[in-house]
């Protein structure tokens, strides 16, 4: 009988230490609600990895709080004269980063901008920017050429949408140019996408636009493009062919047909714009350099312009 009592009372213990190790494992009140985690130091390590890469800037950037900087400041950083841009951008960073200044400050902000985010400079500058952009190794940069006026800053953009040109004839090229028509689209602004080859030409006929109206204009004493059109209109198409002519020996680059009536179509909008020889080492320096026997009615009206004091520099 001892045996027997001595027996239940080993079974019962080990019931007694079976149950106490159940309850032991069971979840607390609190610990019932908080999510099991297999491999903790798994999940550290992605949510590290996500808050690492949530610090990634993928915003857009604008250099420039002008005219053309403060209609694309919506949703982006901007920058203006006063901000440290090596400091304002984060080097490793990724997404456009709009130049909306004027050529003369170029060469600074290129230096000022960290060297791994050069190559998301976006380029909106008139002109012709080619042996810059090849001296910095930025050829292959996004670049944009903008048909468009905004009249004072803050004002609406008005688009170069033309009779001749209803799809619209701002255009741009490069890694970054869908996402630079993807944020015109939101100001109700046409762009279209094109190829390097596509690009060329249109750049050299926008080159033309502003070469050709601003000089006619200038020697002509008109106070805007759309009176130099319309009273020296001769003269324009006279230039314009002149220069056609010597971009296309030059650059061994071929013109849709039609350029004379697109350029005075775009004028007629954009009519009220003033007339100046301005950044002449952007703009008409490049026809200048290419001689009087290329630009022979080109050069003369520049010289012109300079013996009557039209000029706020000297011509080389």
């Amino acid at each position: 009988r001892e045996q027997q009592a001595a027996v239940l009372l080993a079974t019962m213990t080990a019931l007694l230490l079976s149950l106490l190790a159940a309850a032991a494992l069971l979840p607390t009140k609190a610990e019932a609600f908080t999510p099991i985690c297999p491999d903790q130091s798994r999940t550290t390590a992605t949510t590290s990895l996500s808050a690492a890469n949530a610090n990634v800037a993928t915003s857009d950037v604008v250099i420039g709080g002008g005219r053309i900087g403060s209609i694309l400041a919506e949703d982006a950083t901007l920058l203006g004269r006063e901000d440290s841009i090596s400091s304002s951008i984060d080097p490793a960073g990724t997404g456009p980063i709009y130049v909306a200044t004027r050529n003369d400050v170029l060469e600074g902000i290129v230096d000022d901008c960290p060297a791994g985010r050069r190559k998301d400079l976006v380029f909106l500058q008139n002109g012709y920017l080619d042996s810059f952009l090849e001296r910095k190794g930025l050829l292959q940069n996004t670049q944009a050429l903008l048909y468009l006026s905004v009249p004072a800053k803050g004002a609406d953009p008005v688009d170069g949408i033309t009779s001749v040109n209803p799809e619209g004839l701002t255009a741009a090229t490069g890694e970054w140019a869908q996402a630079f028509a993807d944020k015109l689209a939101t100001l109700d602004l046409k762009m279209n996408v094109v190829t390097p080859e596509q690009y060329r030409p249109a750049m050299f006929e926008k080159l033309i636009w502003i070469s050709t109206y601003m000089l006619v204009g200038t020697v002509k004493d008109c106070s805007s493009v759309g009176q130099a059109g319309n009273e020296h209109k001769q003269l324009v198409e006279d230039v314009i062919a002149e220069l056609v002519a010597a971009v296309s020996a030059k650059e061994g680059i071929s013109f849709t047909s039609g350029t004379i009536e697109r350029l005075a179509a775009y004028t007629d909008v954009v009519a009220d714009f003033p007339c100046g020889v301005k950044e002449f080492e952007w703009r008409n320096q490049y026809f200048y350099d290419l001689g009087d026997e290329a630009c022979p009615i080109h050069n003369r009206l520049l010289r012109e312009c300079a013996e009557a004091g039209k000029l706020s520099f000297e011509l080389p």
